[in-house]
């Protein structure tokens, strides 16, 4: 019998990398990092390869040296570097890293002289995010210095790429600016000889509504878990998320009792409490306190007063519930429960966090389909 559990259908990830790759003429990179956003950075990395993507994309040399280790062979790209790291173990496995300076350029030629073999990298260029990434007016700099290294046969630059600021507003004027940029940045990037065979730029966000920015990869993070990227589209996505626990304990109390930390919420009449075992520890966000949707039985209802650390109450009035009875948090939606977005919504935040938070606490993840974990 199970307490809590995070159930993480792979076959919906398979299906959405498919559905996101018919979209596309672009190769397709799924971005499984933070723990494939919660849902489990190997069993999701093998689904989305199982959909067609041929790239999958990591923040940290940890977590690419993590899916080698599991013994997923598909090109990986590594992209947050800090200075000093033990660079060559990425270039021994095979592993793409991102540079945005001709110092981290440097540190790439030594790790490739270490392992004995050429650094694969992609060259990052900053067309607006003001995040990662070259700025414009140091760009030359680093194509120089990537230039010199590719023809010192130390360094192959296998791609160009920048990250879109707000792709996930249609429409945003910041878009076409950003795309602009970067075609000067690949322009300028030619005169030094360097001609990648990737050029990526697209999000998920852009894969589902800018081909105009799609090149030779797409990048899609959020998307290949079936969340939509942009407020109010769903693009046939299904999540692929499901959070759910048992109810401890079900109560009757009377009108005007208070409830949990603080006594924020007090009930309006005779009333049945449920318990449910899941909290801030287990990725409930303090923010669901008093508006996160659960549904019990055939009730959905806010969660009632503060998220507690391992628990939460939830008001479900008159219905008949007991202790064993199954509270979802969210799911797909298919039986009326509350979605990620619901809880994100509730929560003023992103569906992003919601699953990433919850995919990576101590509840144990269960994997259904037929894509194995």
């Amino acid at each position: 019998m199970w307490q809590a559990e995070v159930r993480v259908d792979l076959d919906a990830i398979r299906d959405n990398v498919v559905a996101l790759r018919s979209r596309t003429s672009a190769e397709v990179l799924v971005a499984v990092k933070a723990d494939g956003y919660g849902h489990g950075m190997v069993p999701a990395g093998r689904a989305a390869l199982a959909g067609g993507a041929t790239w999958l994309g990591v923040a940290t040399l940890d977590e690419a040296l993590t899916l080698r280790r599991a013994g997923i062979e598909a090109p990986v790209l590594a992209w947050l570097l800090s200075p000093g790291l033990p660079l060559h173990t990425g270039v021994e496995a095979g592993i793409d890293l991102s540079a945005a300076t001709p110092e981290l350029i440097d540190e790439l030629v030594a790790a490739a002289r270490q392992a004995g073999r050429t650094a694969r990298v992609h060259l990052k260029l900053d067309t607006g995010l003001a995040r990662g990434g070259s700025p414009r007016a140091e760009w030359p700099a680093l194509l120089e210095s990537a230039a010199k290294a590719q023809a010192g046969g130390d360094l192959e630059v296998v791609g160009v790429w920048s990250h879109f600021a707000c792709a996930d507003e249609p429409g945003h004027e910041s878009v076409d600016r950003q795309l602009a940029a970067f075609h000067e940045g690949l322009e300028l990037a030619e005169r030094f000889g360097i001609t990648p065979r990737y050029r990526h730029i697209a999000n998920s966000a852009a894969t589902l509504s800018r081909p105009d920015a799609h090149f030779d990869m797409v990048r899609v993070g959020i998307a290949a878990y079936g969340l939509s990227p942009i407020a109010g589209e769903t693009f046939g996505l299904r999540p692929a998320m499901t959070a759910r626990a048992r109810v401890t304990l079900a109560k009757r109390v009377p009108a005007g009792q208070g409830v949990s930390y603080g006594l924020t919420y007090t009930t309006p009449r005779e009333t049945t409490l449920a318990v449910v075992p899941l909290g801030y520890g287990d990725g409930v966000p303090r923010h669901a306190s008093n508006s996160a949707p659960i549904r019990i039985g055939g009730t959905v209802a806010p969660i009632a007063g503060r998220v507690c650390m391992d628990q939460v109450v939830v008001d479900v009035g008159d219905e008949p519930v007991t202790a064993g009875d199954v509270a979802t948090l969210f799911g797909p939606g298919d039986g009326g429960e509350p979605t990620a977005d619901d809880w994100a919504a509730a929560t003023g935040t992103i569906n992003y966090e919601i699953v990433t938070r919850f995919g990576s606490s101590r509840v144990p993840r269960v994997y259904d389909g037929e894509v194995r974990p």
